[in-house]
């Protein structure tokens, strides 16, 4: 019997685009935002974009959304560990 197909969801178009930051563009973001990256919102590392693209914790994501209104958005997410308590 075949196995099911799995849909690539990096490429389904209601997924926006995810980019891992470099270290470098991480601590760029952090000095121009004047924040630490515990100041970011969360994205957990259970998130399945997040396991696909194989973002670790403590990585910043950079998140863009289209918008019919501005274009392009742009968010910034740090990635949190799930709690194992649940």
């Amino acid at each position: 019997m075949a196995a099911p197909s799995r849909i690539d969801i990096l490429k389904h178009e209601l997924v926006p685009r995810h980019e891992i930051l470099t270290a470098a563009e991480k601590k760029e973001l952090l000095e121009k935002m004047n924040i630490s990256e515990k100041q970011l919102p969360k994205i957990l590392d259970s998130d399945p974009v997040i396991k696909k693209i194989e973002a670790k914790v403590g990585d910043v994501i950079k998140i863009t959304r289209k918008s019919p209104t501005s274009g392009e958005t742009v968010y910034y997410r740090l990635v949190a560990e799930k709690s194992k308590h649940h």
